[in-house]
């Protein structure tokens, strides 16, 4: 067993995948930095391209390290089958923000909240529990090289697990088992939607060099077993936005605590900043379908009682629809995710008296996770509660 498990965190097995599908690195591996090569600048940390502490400058806030960033050095590489490469670069983004920013909110707007809400609900306990297991058990990511790694800003993570593989298992069989009851279609071909999804992000890790087959592997275990053990509470979780009206303050209070606790990387790596947009984003939906239900905005049998339902055919007049509600509602979340952003940054800065251009300030624990946590709460109310009554006031159903 011991044995099986270290080749499947064998840096070697990704490299020989992304070649079989046509990845290799180029003959010359790039610009060398300070006279290190990239073997040995990778080996300092390995499987993270860091340097040392920089010099100077005072003691680092708290719940900050003081450490270079990842390094400018690329490994170049030559693309011989781009069928592959365009694959799985597009089944890498299905688990990035881009998807999660679009894919959550059109599935409130357009097709059910009662879905949406399960959805983001599941996705914030797995990406948690996968964020902390990271920097926690700090395994390395594979090694460059052999490993070629197409992605820069999460290099400076660790490996173990993979939080797309996480994500994407979670997203797709919550989506399955929360829609077989509840909509008629052939239940084969949901299963087999939701294994080529999952599948291709998972694989997608192991093409961009972002991950060993062991840290997918673990990412699906665990989120397999997260869905089997939370799955008798799903009813619950249906009927939270009815709570006691200080619910909204134990939504804010306890996401907001496991932030500003999260564990301490030797590296600063962007892990605490996602997971503070995560735990706020589900901090925002969940107040915003409580407030929808306290006022009674909206009708609560008619969106969360299961009920059987058809697939309506997809026709123009109802693409139009989905369309407009779409654009309509992308455009004020990012109006209010810009708005909050900027003054929630001016009023820390001048909380903390810190200059405004200082860029690095933003990673500061009291800085980063406050301002992180006020924009995406803001934007997760933003997007369940007043997006749909824009989209009532505008008269689109």
């Amino acid at each position: 067993m011991a044995e099986l498990l270290r080749s499947l965190q064998d840096s070697e097995l990704v490299a020989r995948f992304q070649r079989r599908c046509g990845l290799f690195p180029a003959p010359d591996e790039g610009p060398r930095e300070n006279g290190a090569d990239p073997a040995e600048r990778s080996a300092r940390v390995p499987g993270v391209e860091h340097f040392p502490a920089a010099n100077g400058g005072g003691a680092p806030a708290k719940g900050l390290r003081r450490a270079a960033a990842p390094q400018a050095f690329v490994q170049k590489y030559i693309v011989k089958n781009y069928f592959y490469y365009y694959l799985f670069r597009f089944s890498a983004a299905l688990g990035q923000e881009v998807f999660y920013i679009t894919f959550l909110p059109f599935t409130h707007w357009n097709i059910d909240p009662y879905l949406s809400r399960r959805l983001i609900i599941i996705w914030v306990l797995v990406m948690y529990i996968g964020q902390v297991a990271k920097d926690i058990l700090k395994w390395p990511r594979p090694s460059s090289p052999p490993v070629v790694k197409l992605e820069k800003r999460v290099i400076a993570e660790y490996g173990m697990p993979s939080t797309h593989a996480m994500a994407s298992t979670a997203i797709a069989f919550t989506l399955l088992i929360s829609t077989m009851d509840r909509y008629q279609y052939p239940f084969v071909l949901g299963l087999v939607m939701a294994v080529v999804f999952s599948t291709l992000v998972c694989l997608s890790r192991l093409y961009t060099g972002m991950h060993t087959v062991l840290d997918v592997l673990g990412g699906v275990l665990i989120t397999a077993l997260l869905i089997a053990l939370t799955y008798p509470a799903w009813t619950l979780i249906d009927c939270l936005d009815s709570a006691s009206p200080l619910f909204p303050v134990c939504v804010i209070v306890v996401p907001f605590f496991l932030c500003y606790n999260y564990p301490v990387s030797d590296y600063y790596s962007p892990t605490r900043a996602d997971t503070t947009t995560i735990m706020a984003a589900g901090a925002g939906v969940t107040i915003g379908c409580w407030i929808n239900h306290f006022f009674h905005l909206v009708s609560k049998p008619a969106e969360s009682l299961p009920v059987i339902q058809n697939i309506p055919p997809l026709t123009t007049d109802l693409l139009v629809l989905v369309l407009t509600k779409f654009a309509v509602g992308i455009v004020l979340i990012l109006f209010v995710r810009q708005l909050v952003q900027n003054l929630s940054l001016q009023v820390l800065y001048s909380w903390f008296k810190v200059v405004t251009r200082n860029k690095e300030a933003r990673r500061r624990l009291e800085i980063e996770v406050p301002y992180k946590f006020v924009t995406y709460t803001s934007v997760g109310i933003c997007a369940t509660t007043f997006v749909p009554m824009l989209h009532r006031f505008l008269g689109l159903p």
